[in-house]
């Protein structure tokens, strides 16, 4: 060993944990151009409709970048300990660190990270990524890393969640992980037709629909918290114990699918109690012109003659022939 300057020859690098989830920066910056854009064509708007306008493009923006970005995060559930444990295999060297489980849709990260990161002559920060979505194989993973050589933590978690472990959580999760991504999906393509039915102004449908994708969001949400509550196995270390709750991709879902099911209920209530203020928050009340037209021409004035079904002043007509409407 002391060739290799007091390090364990037979275990690679740390696969250190990378800034940000490039993932989730794609979608943040595509959603955030979006906004951009139709920011800029926002001073053309006229009136009182421009707020309503850009409250209904934040709202509808935000809610389908929510819906998409949650797919791919692994935080739906998350928890941290911090402890003294043994690194690797055959060493009796005892590191003090932290170690992280987060839990996503499609597998599991394992995170360890030490305090400080330098001890032992070795750089101490990993970030594993166990998967079990469709065309993976989680136990084919796990022994990817034995045979690595992964510290002993990173295992030790790991292999609470494979399928030969005593624990049995591995299969409800990853099912439960399937429903709740294929719910979240369909939700999504709710969300997409909702925003096509409000650009057509067809908004009793639109809120149908904006109804229905909160429903499936929590339906998502209902799914996965099944599989969490089968988790009963205690992840050890030493008298710490890993323990793990909700964690921000959970709760956004949450709040996103509640403002789904507020804003369909409320355009819902408001098409059938009063039209007039829902059709006014989008943008397709009539224009004063038209109003002054509409109150000049009522049945009841002598200045206005029906010709073809349409109301028309009595002065145009005295102007010309015979109009035809």
């Amino acid at each position: 060993m002391t060739l290799w300057n007091g390090s364990y020859p037979f275990y690679p690098g740390a696969n250190a944990c990378f800034p940000f989830d490039t993932t989730r920066a794609v979608i943040v910056t595509v959603f955030l151009s979006m906004l951009a854009t139709f920011i800029i064509i926002l001073p053309g708007i006229p009136g009182r409709g421009r707020l309503f306008w850009f409250l209904r493009l934040v709202l509808g923006l935000f809610m389908g970048a929510v819906i998409l970005n949650v797919q791919f995060t692994r935080d739906w559930e998350s928890g941290w300990v911090q402890a003294n444990t043994s690194y690797k295999s055959f060493s009796p060297a005892q590191v003090n660190a932290d170690i992280g489980l987060h839990i996503g849709l499609a597998g599991v990260n394992v995170t360890l990270r030490g305090n400080p990161v330098q001890q032992i002559n070795e750089t101490i920060d990993y970030n594993e990524h166990f998967p079990w979505s469709f065309g993976a194989d989680y136990d084919r993973s796990y022994s990817q890393g034995l045979h690595k050589g992964l510290p002993s933590p990173i295992l030790y978690v790991a292999e609470k969640f494979s399928s030969q472990s005593p624990c049995a959580v591995h299969r409800q999760y990853r099912i439960a992980g399937h429903y709740a991504s294929a719910m979240l999906w369909l939700a999504f393509c709710t969300w997409l037709i909702s925003i096509l039915l409000f650009s057509m102004s067809i908004l009793l449908y639109g809120g149908q629909m904006l109804l229905l994708t909160g429903t499936l969001i929590l339906s998502s949400l209902l799914l996965f918290s099944t599989a969490r509550n089968t988790l009963e196995c205690p992840i050890q270390f030493g008298p710490a114990a890993l323990r793990t709750d909700y964690g921000e991709s959970f709760w956004l879902a949450l709040a996103t699918g509640l403002l789904c099911l507020l804003l369909g209920l409320g355009i819902i209530i408001l098409n059938s109690v009063q039209p007039e203020k829902l059709k006014l928050i989008f943008s397709l009340s009539k224009s004063s012109q038209e109003e002054l037209w509409d109150k000049s021409c009522l049945p009841a004035q002598p200045s206005c003659s029906a010709q073809g079904g349409f109301m028309v002043p009595l002065g145009e007509l005295c102007h010309g022939t015979a109009t035809q409407l």
